[in-house]
């Protein structure tokens, strides 16, 4: 049975340890692509195409969006940023599971054009963990945090919309999680008709007896 890969949309509030929940799965499960986006912005040091971004120009970037090459994007600070369909498409036409770590409203969109897209929400385990690890970054002013912590306010009346959640407390048992959450997705019907009727075809001809 032909596995095609299948679309994983994980989402989740600033500082809930989404970063470290995929770097994690991705070592202990190698067989996932991580999305790699476009991007406007300039490449930073150490920075490949290919690699951290698609590095565009504005206008390579809005043909892409006018030839509807995109699956999601959305403009920030003053930068294109988007999910090609190219990268994503041929990687799951090669089996493997595409994981694209993007905010509610992408998320949103992508479920428009994959309605069978899988979104995982990261959850604390309770709001204190959150301003907790938010804090101990060491590395942002109390306005930022603040600012972080209304926008995790904020993005909590979407989540409903998404398939599952996965609370984020210890990281081996989250990352677990996630993988089986993945997986199952191969085993849904909708995902295997075309294999339930070949099936239901060879049953028939040996029931005939031919």
């Amino acid at each position: 049975m032909n596995r095609r890969g299948i679309l994983v949309v994980v989402s989740g509030f600033s500082g809930v340890g989404k970063g470290t929940l995929m770097k994690r799965l991705t070592e202990k499960y190698g067989h996932y692509a991580l999305s790699v986006s476009a991007t406007t912005r300039a490449p930073r040091e150490n920075e490949e195409d290919g690699r951290e971004y698609f590095f565009r120009t504005r206008e390579q970037f809005e043909q892409l969006i006018a030839e509807g090459r995109l699956i999601e994007y959305a403009s920030y600070c003053g930068n294109y940023y988007g999910t090609p369909c190219d990268y994503v498409e041929d990687q799951m036409a090669q089996g493997r599971d595409v994981i694209l770590e993007i905010e509610l409203q992408g998320a949103l969109k992508v479920k428009e054009k994959y309605p069978d897209a899988l979104l995982l929400f990261v959850m604390p385990p309770d709001a204190q963990t959150l301003e907790t690890r938010l804090r101990g970054r060491g590395t942002e002013p109390e306005d930022v945090i603040r600012a972080r912590l209304s926008r995790a306010a904020e993005e909590s009346q979407g989540v409903e919309q998404y398939d599952y959640m996965i609370i984020n407390d210890d990281l081996e048992t989250s990352v677990e999680e996630l993988y089986h959450l993945i997986e199952s997705q191969h085993y849904k019907m909708s995902r295997n008709l075309e294999f339930v009727q070949q099936i239901r075809e060879e049953i028939k001809t040996f029931a005939k007896g031919e």
